[in-house]
């Protein structure tokens, strides 16, 4: 069975210029080998594509694969994580990961809450800032936690993100406004502990494989989970396993959110603890970092005993059943292995 293998590889952005931060979002060469080795020893052939251009002119040469195993993050606009998905639809190619309303709906985190909230989940009251005017008229209490609305890895997130005056508000909206060009999400500050959960699966196949405690030390810059704090986590942040009852709530809520939104294959679900101790999702990845050395999705799984390979064929596996693609025997045997 042959595999494309879609990406975007950091170091072909920032040949072309663009900035540390800019780029963020996008993997390495270890990711990318590492992905494409697993999925070669699960019994796969993989052909590397690359980036959402690659893969236009692969199109249009007339290359076909059996299914395409998607990690495109994209560059510009509200809808760039869809933008592979929804080329493969139009050329009918089946893809591991979700669809594009849900990769669109997603990256909004204020559209994204809405479904959340009236799904019954927990989560926390919120604002979304378009203008200046618009956080001069929040009315929420303070603290609260302003972050860009469809930003990942933590961009927009610093020291200054907790706020805890109408003035603190407008001038982290006002500078958030102007460095990212999109709407501002504005939530009441969640005082507890923080959790990401991990899950594979579709529907009512999903499943919770971990929920990881995120604690960032006194010896971190910040005391949040920013762009810095993800890049320099060690020795700053240390990951916990939950366990017992604090397991079972964190798996309830993001398994719950991860239906609710019609996420697919695997990915992960962020969550946070309000003043009474009970998890509210904060957000969803359902195009979750897979660098096997320090992403959160392999580090948690793998503090539960699931091995990298385990994970790709937990996600292939829900994939190929999802589109009801059969394996050869080649590829069974190495996924059964």
């Amino acid at each position: 069975m042959l595999v494309g293998f879609t990406y975007d590889l950091r170091t072909d952005y920032t040949k072309e210029g663009y900035t540390h931060e800019e780029t963020a979002e996008f993997d390495s060469e270890v990711t990318i080998a590492a992905v494409e080795e697993t999925l070669k020893e699960l019994g796969f052939e993989v052909e590397r594509i690359g980036n959402v251009k690659a893969l236009l002119a692969a199109l249009n040469q007339g290359k076909k694969w059996d299914i395409v195993f998607n990690i495109c993050e994209g560059m510009y606009g509200i809808g760039r994580e869809a933008q592979v998905p929804a080329i493969l639809d139009a050329y009918n190619i089946p893809y591991v990961f979700s669809d594009p309303l849900v990769l669109s709906l997603t990256l909004h985190k204020g559209l994204t809450k809405r479904i959340i909230r009236d799904a019954g989940i927990p989560t926390a009251n919120f604002a979304l800032i378009e203008t200046i005017e618009d956080a001069e008229k929040v009315q929420l209490p303070f603290p609260l936690f302003a972050k860009p609305v469809a930003e990942g890895s933590g961009k927009g997130i610093d020291g200054l993100s907790k706020v805890h005056s109408q003035y603190e508000l407008i001038e982290v909206c006002d500078r958030l406004l102007i460095t990212f060009k999109q709407p501002v999400l504005v939530e009441t500050f969640l005082p507890g502990r923080e959790f990401t959960v991990g899950i594979v699966g579709t529907g009512e196949n999903a499943k919770a494989i971990g929920a990881m405690e995120i604690i960032i030390t006194p010896k971190a810059k910040e005391q949040t989970y920013s762009m810095h704090t993800k890049e320099n986590w060690n020795g700053i942040v240390e990951y916990r396993m939950a366990t017992g009852a604090e397991l079972l709530a964190c798996s309830e809520v993001a398994l719950n959110s991860w239906k609710a939104l019609g996420c697919r294959d695997g990915g992960r679900v962020d969550l946070k603890m309000d003043e009474n101790g009970i998890p509210n999702f904060i957000e969803v990845n359902p195009l979750a970092g897979i660098n096997p050395e320090y992403s959160d999705l392999p580090m948690l799984a793998g503090k539960e005993g699931v091995t990298y390979k385990q994970l790709l064929k937990m996600i292939m596996e829900s994939a190929l059943e999802r589109v009801s693609i059969r394996a050869d025997h080649k590829v069974l045997s190495g996924i059964n292995s």
